[in-house]
């Protein structure tokens, strides 16, 4: 079924609804398969109408019932039908409704209710008839006349226009309603999936990305080799490090870290490698160097692509023969360590750049892997939430929470490119400021999160000026935000707008739409 109540919160539903309202001064209706109407309260009395008809009919129970009564009859013609949308008489007899299907696969969920327009100069005959047959209804007559008298009628141009608009707000629930039903079909088949590992060690995922990293991981856990590891900032390059150790003939051994970029060459030298007493000013007594203390065991340099030239020399040397000199000294050490390496940079480019060395980059990197961004697994958000709200919740000793669906929608919807670090703070922010409520709502989260996506809906269509001008620049914008949703593809889209492929490739040209020009460098569009 169509969650009706999600649809206010639709950019593109709601931009059409107020151009409807602007220029053809119609209301709109949305109405379920029972014929009733959902966007509707008859108890809201601030609700302003821009149709004279339904401001002077709904805030009387007899307008109100001869509206609604017009609504469920049109619904039921709509549901009997196999037109896109039905123009009918409506409910006073002078003027005419719209009311457009509302249909996936055939299935009948409801429709789009437009009230009202007038198609041709109206009679003083229908006029008087009109006013008569509310007045016998108990309405004031002479306000539904000056009613009648603000309503102008269409032009064939605009008629044709207003039946293109209450279909596209038709199509836009279907799209919808089609793609909240994919998300949800394709989680609840992911949660079925037998044999899927929902985590590994301290790692939480279940997507297929995840699913490969695991099967890695337990084909290299008894290696010795090293390991590259990459991916942007906050994915988990150290718990797969971590990972790495505790899983491998090391496991008794020392796991010691080092991240590369918080030390600058003088320090980083002595932190690896240690320093003899009097070696330079402060070093009052001798130091092991980490390579020493993790003897026998793992080391970890996260931020290897921070490292300085002349550091990297001194580490490919460790790596290569196993000796290390401490600064200061001048008698070599042996030692038998196993080295992860992680990085957010690309060092084969840096390599080519002359800034990373070659040969330590093929030394370091024997075994690769490439963690991927949390937007590449949406389908884990889910199981990382419901992680970082009970452990939060517990260690905070509160009750566990949980999001609202319209909560869950954003955080699926953006792009975290603070990746998993990001959402589990987003989390204990949620924790901390939802106090002593069990829900938490969409108006909680960060306004980065709120606000993400709306640029990349209609902004601003124009509701002044001509309406030409703006029905292209919403179909523009209709069509190049379908190419990127369907990644191109014309037929599927062609069939999504309700027009013929030949039709869509004639306005994709028209409008300069074309994949190439749209993903160039410099094109000003996003790819």
């Amino acid at each position: 079924m169509i969650n009706w109540d999600e649809l206010k919160h639709i950019h593109v539903i709601r931009k059409l609804e107020e151009i409807l309202a602007q220029w053809f001064n119609t209301e709109i209706f949305f109405v379920d398969d029972r014929g009733q109407v959902r966007n509707y309260d008859p108890l809201d009395r601030q609700r302003e109408f821009k149709n004279p008809l339904c401001a002077t009919l709904l805030p009387k129970d007899k307008g109100r019932e001869l509206v609604l009564k017009a609504i469920a009859e049109a619904n039921e013609k709509a549901f009997k039908s196999d037109q896109s949308h039905l123009v009918l008489d409506g409910p006073a007899g002078f003027e005419k409704v719209l009311v457009s299907r509302i249909a996936v696969d055939n299935d009948f969920l409801g429709s789009v209710f437009a009230y009202c327009f007038v198609e041709n100069e109206v009679s003083a005959d229908k006029k008087a008839a009109a006013k008569n047959h509310v007045q016998s209804m108990g309405l004031d007559g002479d306000a539904f006349e000056q009613a009648m008298g603000r309503m102008r009628p269409l032009t064939v141009a605009e008629k044709k226009y207003l039946y293109e608009l209450v279909d596209l707000v038709a199509q836009e629930i279907v799209t919808f309603h089609t793609e909240i039903t994919k998300r949800e079909e394709r989680i609840s088949a992911l949660n079925n999936q037998l044999g899927t590992r929902y985590s590994y060690d301290s790692m939480i995922g279940k997507s297929k990305n995840m699913q490969d990293l695991y099967a890695l991981l337990d084909k290299i856990k008894h290696s010795e080799s090293t390991v590259l590891i990459q991916g942007e900032n906050g994915t988990g390059k150290e718990l797969i490090a971590r990972s790495i150790h505790f899983n491998s003939p090391r496991a008794n051994g020392q796991f010691v870290t080092v991240n590369c970029s918080a030390f600058n060459e003088n320090l980083l030298d002595s932190e690896l490698f240690g320093h003899v007493k009097g070696s330079f000013t402060g070093a009052i007594k001798d130091k092991k160097g980490l390579f020493e203390v993790a003897d026998k065991g793992t080391l970890f340099l996260d931020e290897i692509g921070d490292m300085p030239l002349a550091m990297q020399v001194k580490l490919l040397r460790v790596l290569q023969e196993g000796t290390l000199t401490p600064v200061g000294g001048t008698e070599q050490k042996k030692v038998e360590v196993r080295v992860l390496a992680a990085t957010n940079k690309d060092l084969k480019e840096m390599v080519e750049q002359g800034t990373f060395r070659e040969d330590l980059y093929y030394r370091i990197n024997v075994i690769n892997i490439v963690v991927p961004p949390l937007r590449d697994r949406k389908e884990d958000i889910p199981i990382l939430v419901d992680h970082f709200l009970t452990r939060g919740c517990k260690e905070k000793g509160v009750s566990l929470k949980a999001l609202a669906k319209r909560a869950m929608e954003k955080i699926f919807d953006y792009p975290w490119p603070g990746n998993i670090r990001e959402l589990e703070n987003e989390v204990e922010r949620l924790i901390v400021l939802t106090g002593d409520e069990e829900r938490i709502s969409a108006d909680l989260l960060s306004q980065r999160i709120r606000d993400f996506g709306e640029q990349s809906k209609v902004q601003g269509v124009r509701v002044a000026g001509k309406l030409k001008d703006a029905l292209e620049e919403l179909e523009k914008t209709m069509i190049r935000e379908g190419l990127r949703r369907t990644n191109w593809n014309k037929s599927r889209l062609a069939k999504e707008l309700g027009i013929s492929r030949a039709g869509l490739i004639m306005k994709v040209e028209k409008y300069g739409l074309d994949k190439r020009r749209l993903t160039r460098p410099g094109s000003g569009e996003a790819a």
